[in-house]
């Protein structure tokens, strides 16, 4: 029986993971903003912690991973799934707004993960799930800032993979692409307030104007996300990458193949600007 920490876990992929969790034989701490919105069947287990956590307040964290190891004896799995969405054109998002999308995303993933770490160090095992996004690997117009936060996070969870190994700590990050949760509903995703009439009927705001006909209609299953994860997550051994759904999949190849055209074009003369005495 292992412990999980599930940031965002009151609804959406989030909920899924905990939920997979909890049917493995888990116990699960959801970590959310308001305890009391919690599903119905954690509050029914005995193996499921509520704790009140909002990501983005420093000091919330630590009484909540505290609460976690007093309950629990300790924290095996951290999940972090807060997190947000984040609409516009470059131009047209303020800093305000960057920096606000980059608090939760990226800073409160941040924050979490140093909360933990010392619990897993003690412990000399655990496992780190950062949930970021088809964005983070391929920017798209329309998200550049949300693409920028989840590029960051893919970042952080491939160095910590390498960071914590001497610890017996494994770090994976999730890119999914598309699923049918509330991510596209205004209470997970923001629009820059400022709309720019010249990106109209470009790449930027044809995705602005997708999500209406997108939301509650996506491509991807949240339960079945959330079983695969939680699969992976309870292996002998993590994957630096788990891409999630047949888009990311797609969009996966596309980008492989970017890489390897602009990749040809340039290879010969990238390599001759080193000094000509290298070996």
């Amino acid at each position: 029986m292992a412990t999980w920490f599930v940031t965002g876990a009151s609804r959406g992929i989030g909920a899924e993971i905990a939920r997979a969790a909890l049917d493995g034989g888990n116990n699960v701490v959801v970590a959310v903003r308001n305890p009391d919105r919690i599903p119905e069947d954690f509050k029914n287990s005995h193996r499921v912690l509520a704790v009140a956590l909002d990501v983005t307040d420093i000091s919330t964290i630590p009484a909540a991973v505290r609460a976690a190891v007093d309950h629990f004896g300790g924290i095996d799995v951290l999940v972090n799934n807060a997190g947000r969405g984040l609409l516009g054109a470059l131009e047209e998002i303020t800093d305000a707004e960057a920096r606000s999308l980059f608090d939760l995303n990226v800073f409160g993933l941040i924050n979490v993960t140093r909360a933990v770490l010392p619990v897993m160090r003690k412990q000399g095992s655990g496992k780190l799930v950062h949930i970021g996004s088809r964005s983070g690997f391929e920017g798209e117009p329309g998200v550049s800032l949300y693409s920028a936060s989840k590029f960051a996070v893919a970042g952080i969870s491939e160095a910590l993979s390498v960071e914590m190994a001497p610890f017996g700590i494994q770090s994976m990050v999730v890119e999914p692409g598309v699923f049918r949760t509330d991510f596209l509903d205004a209470s997970s995703l923001s629009v820059a307030a400022t709309r720019i009439a010249d990106y109209d009927d470009t790449p930027a705001h044809v995705t602005l104007d997708w999500i209406d006909k997108a939301n509650h209609a996506q491509l991807g299953d949240p339960v079945k996300g959330g079983a695969l994860i939680a699969e992976v997550a309870s292996g002998d051994k993590l994957p630096t990458h788990l891409y999630l759904g047949r888009d990311t999949l797609e969009r996966l190849e596309v980008k492989l193949q970017q890489i390897q055209d602009d990749l040809a074009s340039w290879r010969e003369k990238s390599a001759a600007t080193a000094h000509n005495d290298a070996a």
